[in-house]
């Protein structure tokens, strides 16, 4: 199997999150399962984003929900990433910004469980 210019992220990344003015880091859970990234709905309002851009139905461990979808932009990896995030509430997760297969597929990242926070690799 060929493999070229993709970058390698661990299960946990640091990410830079800009919503309206502000922009702040984050680390991020990578989550091969979730169809959708996914971020805290307070976390949406403390750095005021407030166009909801549609809802959609969706599916999570924790049942069947209506979720409001807004577009986010993210610095992942050094890549500057423009994508739609669904929003609930995270507020009793470790994690507030999960990244799902939408990033992980447009972007083309491959996933090394073993690779450490901050460190990203080219193959090339």
């Amino acid at each position: 199997m060929l493999i070229k210019k993709r970058i390698i992220i661990g299960c946990r990344e640091s990410v830079f999150l800009t919503l309206g003015n502000k922009k702040k880091e984050f680390i991020a859970r990578i989550d091969t399962g979730a169809r959708t990234s996914s971020m805290d709905m307070q976390l949406a309002v403390e750095l005021s984003h407030s166009k909801i851009l549609k809802t959609r139905v969706i599916k999570s461990a924790s049942g069947v929900g209506l979720r409001p979808i807004i577009e986010v932009t993210i610095m992942l990896a050094g890549k500057k990433i423009i994508s739609n995030f669904t929003l609930a509430d995270r507020s009793h997760m470790k994690y507030k910004i999960l990244i799902g297969r939408n990033i992980i597929r447009k972007e083309k990242f491959l996933i090394d469980p073993l690779k450490k926070l901050h460190k990203n690799i080219i193959i090339k």
